[in-house]
Formats: structure tokens, sequence, C-alpha cells
């Protein structure tokens, strides 16, 4: 799985990842939150006595980022940001965890192919109409 270089997006729902959030004190795994990946859902499962479970599907991942301190680079050790179009949560964290820059690249492939197989497209509105001369607010190829 996480030892794998090459990765392919399977159909089923089978594990691709699973990791733990690590303490930087030589990147143990003694925390209570849980990564797991599968081709179509990321899952963050946090909590010991009162927990909860954070879904988001791969479509919705629209970008992903790998941040290292140096502590972090010390002890093997990365947080992945997933920015979503997720109403609930517009980012999901995957705090120190091992195999970063792997498990970002497999979220960056799935994420792609989940939107290619669901025919979704993320697009943003960054003002593609044309020019407005008379300043009415109105772009002038629409008047």
């Amino acid at each position: 799985m996480a030892d794998d270089k090459n990765f392919t997006i399977d159909t089923d729902d089978t594990v691709m990842f699973k990791e733990r959030k690590r303490l930087l004190f030589l990147g143990l795994p003694w925390t209570f939150t849980k990564y797991t990946i599968t081709p179509s859902l990321l899952t963050i499962d946090r909590g010991l006595l009162s927990t909860t479970e954070d879904d988001c599907y791969m479509y919705k991942i629209q970008d992903v980022k790998l941040t290292t301190s140096l502590l972090e680079r010390i002890v093997g050790l990365g947080t992945i940001t997933c920015y979503t179009g997720d109403v609930t949560d517009a980012e999901l964290k995957l705090i120190h965890v091992k195999h970063a820059k792997d498990i970002k690249a497999y979220l960056l492939k799935a994420s792609e192919a989940a939107r290619l197989k669901r025919r979704t497209l993320s697009t943003m509105d960054i003002g593609a109409h044309g020019v407005d001369s008379d300043c009415n607010g109105i772009p002038d190829d629409l008047e």
C-alpha cells in the first residue's frame, strides 16, 4: 500500500492508506486520530471517549498541499491539507503522517480520477467575460 511507488486507482473501496496522527516526539503514533483513504473516500476518525468521524468524497477534493516543518522532516513526517468543496469542512488536515509525499500524490491522482469518473468539473468564476468599458457592472459582451 504505502510502500508501493506505483499507485493504482481501484474501483472498489479497498483501503489504500491507513495512517495515524503522530506525535512530533520521535514520530510515535500515540494519538487517537486515524486517517483512512480509499479510492472514493477520505475518512478522519478523531477521539477516544467521544469520537468524531469526518468523511469527504474524493471528487470533492480540489487541491492538496504538503507542508513539513524542520522537526517533521527530522522524524520523517508531514502535514497534508486537502482543500475541498465540502460545506462542513473546507480544509481537511492529515497532521503528522508518515509517507506524506506518497499520500499527497495518491490524493491528487485519486481525486482527479474520481472527478473524471463522476464527470464533475471543479471550476471557479475568474471573470471570464469581457471588459466593462462603461462601468455599469455588466460586461460589454453581455449587454
